[in-house]
């Protein structure tokens, strides 16, 4: 069975479903293909529904979650007449047009498009040891910009050695009392003048040869069990808050080798939302590694729906 579209988004995090309100009332009838709840990496809602409090979000001065703020997006995209599907596209054929998008919940259900918002976003990549899934949003964290703020007076932990983990470290002295940044090697990854500003920070103190083993607490963050890499002892860290910050791969497997990526793999744009392929828009994280904030993924997702919208309209489509 194949039903066809103008506009197919796929994705339902803030670059998703703001596109899904914008293509709706601009009377695109589009589909959102949302993800699936079993999905990590492009669950519906995006990262946000791992979120606890967001209090940076304009429009809500008493904070949201992050959960609840994507069910309002959705709703307001549902009132508008957009078609939110929660499945998942494991195929899009972006050779010729339509497109063409196959779903994971039936295997012979294809939904082809005029033209296509890719809006998967990106995951942050974790340090997979026990107790980091369970204090996610709970004491643990992966965007410093986003949670900074929550750990006023914490001695923190960061876990990384590049320019995004002396970033957020940098970022959270503003809050914190001390910032330990552990890394497993004796030399960091990061650029030279990020380096001179860290070594510089009187809070910013480094844990050099460390492996982090597991995350400790029983309510809250008490501690990191780490591993010193040169002679395999084993302590405790106390820390009371931790920012893993090793790296963020985009959601690209549906587009590689079809669009135009950068070389760490995000989708390039040009003006506005464009890829290299007439009709095919990217929005959010899957094109934006220097942001990754909801409201300017938000703000991508209303800029590749005007761009979508325009380009159908001088096509007649």
């Amino acid at each position: 069975m194949t039903e066809h579209t103008r506009v197919l988004i796929i994705g339902s995090g803030p670059a998703g479903l703001t596109a899904a309100i914008y293509a709706a009332r601009a009377q695109l009838s589009p589909i959102v293909i949302e993800g699936e709840p079993s999905s990590n990496s492009d669950q519906p809602g995006g990262q946000l529904m791992l979120t606890t409090d967001v209090e940076n979000y304009p429009g809500f001065p008493e904070s949201v979650t992050g959960p609840e703020l994507m069910m309002k997006m959705r709703e307001q995209a549902a009132r508008f007449g957009a078609d939110l599907r929660v499945d998942k596209v494991h195929k899009l054929d972006a050779s010729s047009r339509p497109f063409r998008a196959w779903l994971t919940g039936d295997a012979e259900a294809s939904i082809t498009a005029d033209a296509v918002i890719l809006a998967t976003g990106a995951r942050s990549l974790m340090m997979n040891v026990p107790g980091e899934e369970r204090f996610l949003s709970h004491g643990l964290s992966t965007c410093a910009t986003c949670d900074g703020f929550f750990f006023r007076g914490h001695d923190i932990a960061v876990v990384g050695g590049g320019d995004s983990a002396l970033e957020e470290a940098l970022f959270l002295t503003r809050f914190a009392t001390s910032v330990s940044v552990l890394h497993r090697r004796d030399a960091l990854r990061a650029s030279k003048i990020m380096q001179e500003r860290a070594f510089s920070n009187e809070k910013i103190h480094f844990v050099w040869n460390t492996q982090v083993l597991e995350v400790l607490g029983d309510d809250k963050v008490t501690g990191l069990k780490v591993r010193d890499t040169l002679t395999n002892e084993d302590r405790v860290l106390a820390v009371t808050g931790v920012f893993v910050a090793i790296g963020h791969v985009p959601n690209t497997t549906l587009v590689t080798g079809q669009v135009d990526l950068h070389a760490n793999g995000y989708v390039r744009t040009g003006l506005g939302s464009y890829t290299n392929i007439e009709g095919l828009f990217a929005a959010g994280d899957v094109q934006d590694d220097v942001y990754r904030q909801a409201v300017t993924s938000a703000g991508s997702g209303c800029v590749a729906a005007i761009d979508a919208e325009r380009w159908l309209e001088t096509r007649g489509i």
